[in-house]
């Protein structure tokens, strides 16, 4: 007799509390756990799983983490989003890899994309259906059926990411194809999917997805790839012209794409900021609520790293109280540290590893008033206030992106816990999966607008002051 862990009346309030989309998504993601229930709905997967004692709470509770059910986890499994990354961090996994990362490129992708991709794909698969409504998954369970996709063999749908113009995706694909080269294979079991398991004396030893007509490309690491070739014309050849990585884009290919400095003296901004660069493929540091002393060892420890060689990019975050020339950290004094130094840092005179490379900074002061300033400032006796309130510049040094935005402190003030307007418009920009196509100059535009736009109604002593000045030399996507 079999001993079910997770109760039917778990499974039909999971099942009820779901949509549509969330359902297709946790459907997808069991496809290789029930190769048998390929056209099955989601409660007889769960069902059937459970019954073959596949199915336990915690691996109910990653199914909900992957599907960003988060307060399901806490109602009706009594765990929390933290326990179950811990748990993911430290132990096997239920899900494959390959359709974590297909069920997240599918939350970032438009409807007018995945139509897109599926016109592109005619080329490829000439009798494979394409429903006005398709879904980016479902298109995938097609072509995996078709042996045009597999988890060692997304050189398909790569091409068609490169033609609609979406480099993030490009790079969340590149991560996983480099993970899984750097994994020991007699360490994993051999990939089979819901389509190659159903099939009749398939020989699992081969490998996944061969289709006879085969080219062979030797990778960086030494171990070769089997590209299928359903036809000779290139997804680039079908219709619109992709953006290529030529000579006037800055190359951004690096995994990860740069280290992102996070400092973060008023401590709201951290965590979406850490999310949203973490989740465009940059090795993030943060610190929190440093003083003066503590970010400046920070910021020359980062500029002496010999990791931004291997890195395309670097990006720093600073949130502070300061004025329009210094931030003050979480000094109670008001010398302050100048902005030009920190830039100083990072220019290709002292980080020879960021030469030509981009620079990009985005700064959040809350702006004290000069007559504060002058009242609780205990370090004039240093004689270094001349020099502190010199005029700042941006100095002339190439590939910076400088974005620099002040408020009075009087917001943060009446609102000790709001995080910057500023750094959340940001987030969310980069977070559109739409925005995410434009270049930085053109995001930041539209940043400009939501700050402008927020101010018209807005307290005159709460508006935003957004200043860029950049000297990058390409564009920046």
């Amino acid at each position: 007799m079999t001993r079910c862990q997770v109760s039917a009346s778990v499974i039909h309030q999971i099942q009820e509390e779901l949509d549509k989309e969330e359902e297709e998504m946790m459907v997808f993601l069991c496809r290789d756990l029930a190769p048998d229930l390929a056209t099955a709905d989601l409660k007889e997967i769960l069902v059937a799983l459970n019954e073959r004692e596949k199915l336990t709470p915690v691996g109910l509770s990653e199914l909900l983490y992957r599907v960003k059910r988060f307060d399901l986890l806490r109602r009706v499994l009594n765990t929390e989003k933290a326990t179950v990354e811990a748990h993911l961090a430290g132990s096997l996994r239920l899900i494959p890899d390959y359709r974590v990362l297909m069920v997240e490129i599918n939350e970032n992708l438009e409807k007018e994309e995945v139509g897109s991709l599926g016109f592109l794909l005619r080329d490829y698969a000439p009798r494979m259906k394409m429903a006005k409504d398709k879904s980016f998954l479902a298109l995938i369970i097609d072509l995996e059926k078709l042996n045009l996709v597999a988890p060692n063999q997304l050189d398909l749908i790569e091409n068609c990411f490169r033609s609609i113009h979406r480099i993030d995706l490009i790079r969340k694909i590149q991560k996983y194809k480099h993970e899984a080269s750097v994994s020991s294979v007699h360490s994993q079991p051999v990939y089979v999917n819901a389509h190659q398991a159903s099939l009749p004396n398939l020989n699992l030893i081969d490998p996944p997805y061969h289709s006879g007509n085969e080219n062979t490309e030797k990778l960086q690491n030494g171990s070769s790839l089997s590209l299928a070739e359903p036809v000779h014309m290139s997804v680039q050849e079908s219709g619109s012209v992709p953006h290529k990585m030529s000579d006037d884009s800055y190359r951004m290919q690096s995994q990860p794409l740069g280290i992102c400095l996070i400092i973060d003296c008023i401590g709201n901004d951290t965590d979406v900021l850490e999310e949203t660069f973490r989740g465009l493929g940059y090795d993030v540091h943060c610190h929190r609520y440093l003083n003066i002393n503590s970010m400046n060892q920070t910021l020359l420890e980062v500029a002496r790293w010999q990791k931004h060689r291997n890195c395309d990019s670097f990006i720093c975050i600073l949130v502070s109280r300061g004025n329009s020339q210094s931030i003050f950290c979480t000094d109670h004094t008001f010398s302050g540290f100048p902005l030009e130094q920190i830039k100083k840092y990072f220019t290709a005179d002292s980080c020879p590893g960021l030469l030509g490379k981009p620079k990009l900074f985005f700064i959040q002061s809350y702006v004290v008033p000069e007559t504060e300033q002058e009242c609780t400032s205990l370090l004039e006796v240093d004689g270094k206030g001349e020099n502190i309130s010199a005029e700042v510049t941006i100095p002339h040094a190439a590939d910076i992106f400088w974005s620099h935005c002040k408020v009075d402190v009087s917001t943060l003030e009446q609102s000790p816990t709001s995080p910057s307007y500023y750094l959340r418009c940001l987030a969310e920009l980069l977070r559109n999966p739409y925005k995410r196509k434009l270049c930085i100059l053109a995001i930041h535009m539209e940043l400009n607008k939501k700050v402008y736009d927020s101010n018209m109604t807005a307290d005159p002593s709460q508006q935003y002051s957004l200043l860029l000045q950049h000297t990058l030399r390409k564009k920046l996507f």
